[in-house]
């Protein structure tokens, strides 16, 4: 069979795919969504209105589970949800577990983990990983290669450059104590962090504050403060034009 579509399957009015797809038990795709060649949607994935999911797309994957994994949990996991006007690029990989918010931007090969919430209108870029319960809110962009780690929160309308690295583990993989102490990066609302940053575990970037490009970022930054170096420091107030206040966005 060239398209397998399980029995159980309900696709909307107006909905296209092209070869060799594979539709699991239970799946739902809305009305007027374009599908490519080579897709795999597993079981019980709930999709929106008039959503691109693009070539080799895999949706609703189950995590794997290491012996040795410090974030990874046997759990059930309920149903990838992916909200309307959503654009699934080639390669992507979307777990069972997320919940993908309506007119989110996922760039190819990226991959975005199981117990993961993504807002509105964001943009995740090409190549980039959002790793297992991570917040991303609304109208956010995570550029292209940025890693998410574990068990970190944005807020709305942060700014992740191209090549950030941040770090969850301050015991770097030893010690039976480091189970007790992973957390992730925390970027209040409009949070900006430069290209090739690096952020250690449990930091704090306060609303408006702006990371320079190659830092690393050992303490919290304070709000509407730029930082910059190695380690990185306070070097002057972010400028008014800049703050997110100035810029007349309007959500939509």
């Amino acid at each position: 069979m060239s398209n397998p579509i399980h029995p159980s399957a309900t696709i909307g009015e107006g909905t296209t795919h092209g070869d060799f797809c594979v539709i699991g038990a239970n799946v739902q795709i809305g009305k007027g969504c374009k599908l490519g060649n080579f897709i795999v949607i597993h079981e019980g994935t709930v999709i929106g209105d008039h959503v691109r999911i693009d070539d080799h797309a895999t949706l609703g994957k189950l995590p794997m589970k290491a012996a040795n994994s410090a974030t990874t949990k046997e759990q059930e996991l309920p149903a990838l949800q992916v909200g309307e006007l959503c654009i699934v690029g080639t390669g992507v990989v979307l777990y069972r577990g997320a919940v993908v918010d309506a007119k989110v931007l996922m760039a190819d090969l990226c991959t975005v983990r199981e117990n993961v919430t993504v807002g509105r209108g964001t943009i995740v870029g090409r190549g980039v990983t959002i790793e297992n319960y991570c917040s991303v809110g609304r109208y956010c962009k995570l550029e292209s290669e940025s890693y998410l780690c574990a068990y970190s929160t944005l807020e709305d309308r942060v700014f992740i450059a191209p090549g950030v690295v941040t770090s969850n583990d301050n015991f770097v993989g030893r010690t039976q104590e480091r189970f007790k102490h992973f957390k992730g990066v925390t970027v209040k609302k409009g949070g900006r962090i430069g290209a090739g940053s690096v952020t250690l575990p449990g930091v704090v970037i306060g609303e408006d504050a702006l990371v320079a490009a190659g830092s690393t970022v050992t303490k919290n930054v304070d709000p509407r403060t730029l930082v910059m170096g190695k380690p990185a420091r306070p070097v002057r107030a972010v400028p008014v034009e800049q703050l997110l206040e100035n810029q007349g966005w309007v959500d939509a």
